[in-house]
């Protein structure tokens, strides 16, 4: 009886223990943001609503994509009615002390909230057949509190995966730049891998850096072909690292893993997109593993992942190479 009562509290330590694991890692949040402190365009001349040290945990609330014009209860007059201009709800921008153009801002995803709703739609002219598919279509979706699922048929369920599908920090200009397409200071990435555990690599090109938040995606598949995803309210905490001295290979944003380490490329095509794609992957190989430009161009050869993240971000697409850091020895 002894040694069975040994056991017992055994295993009742060992069920504890991933319990007590996550109690331990779980991150506190020190600054809030609400959806009321945004902006839908990129620009240095945009004021920071906050300002946060190095090493900030923020949290921040994001509105979905038409910024409330759309609900649960939304019909098909509600989509043809919806205005563009209010569109991509950025929370922000967040002004990080000491930052510097030339700096690297590391962005960690530590908790990503989904929503309990959201919607996908067809517009007409947007998306990838926009010749093909003419006519607006509207779903609306409720997504299961408990299980996080989007139950798209009787038989069809997605699991949520959700992401911020527009991030990064302000371009060096004065001008208003639509977050419709991604750019080298993030923007509308929507890349479905950038998800709760990542940390986004962007290089700084103004000072504070600027870094605003929005376009919540409860899932998303990698293309976004028809031109949503699950669009919903959410809520993010994240980290604000400021790198200094470090990453300089960095032109775009880059992101990484437990399991891999990612570079991001746009274009005006799949093809220009792809190029810069496998560039960056090199100078990421020469830069911090050491290889020679023809070791690391043979490597993204046998054991880079090429991925489309988005096709309809008009005029750019995104284009991605994974690497596994199982392959490069350092997991």
């Amino acid at each position: 009886m002894k040694r069975l009562s040994i056991l017992l509290s055994f295993a009742v330590l060992m069920a504890c223990e991933p319990i007590n694991q996550k109690q331990k890692t779980e991150v506190i949040p020190e600054f809030t943001l609400p959806t009321t402190h945004k902006h839908n365009k990129w620009s240095r001349t945009i004021a920071p609503v906050l300002s946060v040290p190095s090493g900030a945990i923020v949290e921040v609330f994001t509105e979905e994509a038409t910024d409330a014009q759309l609900t649960i209860d939304s019909n098909l007059e509600d989509l043809v009615n919806v205005s563009f201009e209010p569109i991509h709800p950025l929370t922000g921008p967040i002004y990080v002390e000491e930052a510097q153009p030339g700096d690297v801002l590391a962005v960690t995803m530590h908790k990503i909230d989904v929503g309990n709703w959201g919607w996908s739609a067809i517009f007409p002219g947007f998306g990838f057949l926009a010749d093909t598919f003419t006519e607006p279509y509207l779903r609306t979706f409720k997504i299961d509190s408990v299980d996080k699922t989007i139950h798209f048929s009787d038989k069809i369920k997605i699991p949520a995966r959700p992401f911020a599908g527009v991030m990064g920090v302000a371009p060096d200009t004065d001008s208003l730049l639509s977050t419709i397409p991604p750019r080298a200071n993030g923007g509308n990435m929507d890349d479905p891998n950038i998800i709760e555990g990542t940390t986004v690599y962007f290089p700084v090109f103004v000072e504070g850096a600027l870094f605003s938040i929005g376009d919540a995606h409860s899932v998303q598949g990698l293309g976004e072909v028809c031109g949503t995803a699950v669009e919903s309210p959410m809520r993010f905490v994240f980290e604000l690292k400021l790198l200094k001295g470090q990453k300089s290979f960095i032109k775009e944003p880059q992101y990484e893993t437990d399991d891999y380490y990612a570079v991001t490329a746009f274009g005006t095509s799949i093809d220009q997109a792809t190029r810069k794609a496998i560039e960056f992957m090199i100078e990421y190989l020469v830069s911090e593993h050491g290889l020679t430009r023809e070791d690391a161009y043979m490597l993204c050869s046998l054991a880079g992942d090429l991925k489309i993240a988005e096709v309809v971000d008009v005029p750019h697409m995104l284009v991605t190479m994974h690497m596994s850091k199982e392959v490069l020895g350092v997991r």
